[in-house]
Formats: C-alpha cells, sequence, structure tokens
C-alpha cells in the first residue's frame, strides 16, 4: 500500500504509462550526470589554454568506470531488493537492506578514492595514456568518490519504491553548481583539468547531501537513521547475489573498454580527444537507454515481490519498445546533428572526423545495445544476475578482446586513423550476438519460474 505521492506500486494498472512515467525522471537524472562529464568536457576545450584537455578529462572515464563498476553493481542489488521488499511490505527486510546498503557505499567509495588517488599515474601508464593532465583529473575525481557512491546507492534505494522525481531535482541543482564552477575555475581563474575535476566533485557533494537529507527526512521504511548503519549478513548477501555479478559483469566491460582505450592511445593525441568527444555524445543515448534497463528491474522485482508473474512478459515487451524508440530516436537524432554536436567541443577538424568514425558505428545503432540491456535488467528482476553476467562477459567482452587481438592489430594501421573503423565495427556486432542469447536464457528462465513459483520466495 502507497503511503506518499513519490512512490509507485508498478504491479497494477496501466503498465505502459507507468514505465514511462517511472524512465522520463530517470532518463533526465542520467542525462544530467552525463552533463557533468560533457560540461567538463566543453569548457577545457574551448577555454583552457592547455594542449589535449579535452584527451584529458574523457582518456580517464574507460578507466573510472572499470575501478568504480564491481562496487556499483551492488546498487544494483539495493534496487531489486528494495523493490521486492515495497512490495511485499517486509519493512524489516527493507529497513535493514536500506542502511546496509549506505553503509556498505560508504565505506566502498572511501576505499576507492584512497586507491583512485595513490595509484592514478600507475594506472593510466599501464593504458599507454600520452597525456600527463590525465593524472592531475584522475587524483581530484577520486577525491570525490566516497559522494558518487552515495548518491549512487541512496538514489537506487528511491527508485526501488518507484521515486525518480527526486533524484532528478537534486541532479539539476547540482548540474547547475558543477557548469556554474566550470565556468569560474576555467574562465575565471585561469585552471584547467583540475578546475573542472573541483567542480565535478564538488557538485557530487551536493547531490550527495540533497538526497540523504531527503532519506533522513522519510518516514517509511526505507527512511534513513544514522544510529541504524551497519551492515547485516543476510541482507548484504542477498543484494551481493544480485548485484555482485552485475558488478562484475560492468568490470570485465570496463576492461574490454579499457583495452579499446588503450588500442586508441597508440593512434596519439588528437585521436584521443576525438574519440573522448564522441564517446561523450552517445553516452547520452546510453543513459538515456539505461533508465529503462532500471524499470525492468524494478518492475519486475516489484512483481516478482508479489508473484504477479503475469506481468513480466507485458513490461518485458513494453521496455523492448520503449528503449528502442529511444535509441533510434535520439542516437538517429544526435548523428545527424553531429556537425553541430561536434563543434560544441572543439573546432579542430581533424579531431572532428575521428569523432565522425567512431559515432557511425556506436550512436546510430545504438538501440542494439538498449535491447541487449533490457534483456538484462528483466533476468536480474527476475533474481537471476549470474546467467547474463556470463551470457555478458563471453558475448560482449570475450567476443571484443578476440576481435581486437585477432582481427584488429593485424590489420591495423596505426599512422591512419581511418583504422577505427575495423576497431568500432565490433560493437554492433557483440550487441546483436549478446541480446539473441539473453532472449534465449530469458525464455528459459521465465518458464522455470511460472512453473516453480515458490522457488523466488523472500525469506
Amino acid at each position: 500500500m502507497l503511503t506518499n505521492k513519490h512512490e509507485m506500486d508498478m504491479t497494477t494498472g496501466n503498465l505502459f504509462k507507468k514505465i514511462i512515467v517511472f524512465c522520463v525522471p530517470l532518463m533526465l537524472t542520467g542525462i544530467l550526470q552525463m552533463f557533468y562529464n560533457t560540461a567538463d568536457l566543453i569548457v577545457v576545450g574551448r577555454f583552457s589554454s592547455q594542449a589535449n584537455a579535452v584527451g584529458a578529462v574523457g582518456s580517464t572515464s574507460a578507466l573510472i568506470n572499470l575501478i568504480v563498476n564491481l562496487f556499483m553493481g551492488l546498487s544494483v542489488g539495493t534496487n531489486v531488493m528494495v523493490a521486492r521488499y515495497f512490495s511485499s511490505q517486509k519493512h524489516e527486510n527493507l529497513e535493514k537492506t536500506v542502511h546496509t546498503s549506505i553503509t556498505v557505499s560508504l565505506l566502498c567509495g572511501t576505499a576507492l578514492g584512497i586507491v583512485g588517488f595513490i595509484f592514478a599515474r600507475f594506472f593510466l601508464s599501464l593504458m599507454q595514456n600520452p597525456i600527463d593532465l590525465a593524472v592531475t583529473y584522475l587524483k581530484i575525481y577520486f577525491i570525490g568518490m566516497p559522494f558518487n557512491m552515495l548518491f549512487n546507492f541512496a538514489a537506487s534505494v528511491l527508485r526501488g519504491v518507484g521515486d525518480t522525481k527526486r533524484p532528478l531535482i537534486f541532479l539539476t541543482i547540482a548540474g547547475l553548481i558543477n557548469v556554474g564552477l566550470n565556468m569560474f575555475f576555467v574562465i575565471v581563474l585561469g585552471m584547467s583539468v583540475d578546475g573542472v575535476a573541483y567542480a565535478t566533485i564538488i557538485s557530487q557533494f551536493a547531490s550527495c547531501i540533497m538526497i540523504i537529507v531527503c532519506l533522513l527526512k522519510t518516514k517509511e521504511a526505507y527512511g534513513f537513521r544514522f544510529n541504524k548503519m551497519q551492515i547485516n549478513l543476510h541482507e548484504l548477501k542477498e543484494i551481493a547475489k544480485i548485484g555482485l555479478p552485475a558488478g562484475v559483469q560492468g568490470s570485465i566491460f570496463s576492461i574490454s573498454n579499457v583495452i579499446i582505450q588503450s588500442s586508441v592511445n597508440r593512434f596519439g593525441a588528437d585521436v584521443i580527444d576525438g574519440n573522448s568527444i564522441a564517446q561523450s555524445i552517445e553516452g547520452f543515448v546510453y543513459i538515456a537507454m539505461n533508465s529503462v534497463y532500471n524499470a525492468a528491474l524494478s518492475f519486475i522485482g516489484q512483481n516478482v515481490g508479489i508473484r504477479k508473474y503475469e506481468n513480466i512478459r507485458k513490461i518485458t515487451w513494453r521496455c523492448l519498445f520503449v528503449v528502442t524508440m529511444i535509441g533510434v530516436l535520439m542516437g538517429g537524432g544526435l548523428f545527424l546533428a553531429k556537425p553541430l554536436v561536434t563543434r560544441l567541443y572543439t573546432t579542430d577538424p581533424h579531431v572532428i572526423e575521428v569523432a565522425y568514425v567512431r559515432l557511425h558505428y556506436l550512436c546510430l545503432p545504438y538501440f542494439l545495445c538498449g535491447i541487449m540491456d533490457v534483456m538484462v535488467g528483466c533476468l536480474r528482476g527476475l533474481g537471476t544476475s549470474f546467467v547474463p553476467m556470463v551470457v555478458s562477459i563471453l558475448g560482449v567482452c570475450g567476443f571484443r578482446i578476440a576481435w581486437i587481438y585477432s582481427v584488429f592489430y593485424r590489420f591495423a594501421d596505426f599512422s591512419n586513423y581511418k583504422s577505427l573503423h575495423l576497431l568500432y565495427v565490433s560493437y554492433p556486432i557483440s550487441w546483436i550476438v549478446t541480446f539473441a542469447i539473453h532472449v534465449l536464457c530469458y525464455e528459459i528462465i521465465y518458464h522455470r519460474i511460472v512453473k516453480r513459483p515458490t522457488d523466488l520466495e523472500l525469506e
């Protein structure tokens, strides 16, 4: 039974409409988070006097994701377990899940911040990154890691009960802070990548404070209290059962992206800049589609919690339709607008041409990645996280790594950026193959659940 306007019953009524209502604020929230990095790139690209500042910021994203994704995956477990306990009204379990998640996020964020700060130069050297400014950006970025982790875990709690609007409000405010500080530090004070890095962590701190205050003021079972912070082993086990495979998958995905980034780095600083710009542009499409992945997690999670298995297929098909529309419209739109969009970052024609190459293979067919991820969300919402992890690792990461070492390195000419065509084509191929296998796994697991529903009962 819902107790306030911020919650959503994902088990009854017009599911398609509710998926849209859920996704839109979450999509805008993700776009605002992406805007942190994009604002950094645009400001240093247009106003910094230091060469290759864009590459210094953009080339760190794959490494950052590699380091944080393992722990960030646990927030997926938080999302699913909060949804289940909320719909089944298991308030004690819900309360323990929230406080375990917040405690874990703080501990993990602090540990990651220390490790990332100390070993920033070492990590970048492994990637053959030639830009010294990247070390400066990475060190400062990791100072804000505890705030980043806290916000994402707390947002997962709110998503689990259907609240995607308040995180959007908090990110909007933080995004404005980020942009304002970027302009102040770089244009007024004459700073470079250090300025945009400080702006990012200050804005992350602001969003973290706002969402924690929100949970402190919440009187429902998913509210947060400092004196209840602890790690409950049973709830941690349930969170990890779903979240840890998701984190492992995310980290291994990042390993393949680090290998790809390392391959790009061998072409030189200008190609790194162009690749970074294209990554930033396509990131908006990905983060928008990722909102549907989270919808699949939460909606199926709530329906599993009260055993409304007849809704599962409805949710799956609606999520696949929505993510396809987002991918086609946004991906196609940004691809067509690439002459205008790329010039927001730089006026260097060579860098822009490099960006175009990546956008052909990743932005235009990006809906394929979206439908692949939605199937992963459906499987995890059903309580199966290990299977999509294995399939994704083999179908996406394994394929790309094999492609790089068997095809790309054999035929690539690192003196000619057009060899990037051979690298980027591995992305859409891997999405198609992995989606097909996910669909097969989904059918098998769905029928198994329908026949033996008691297997998914919560303890």
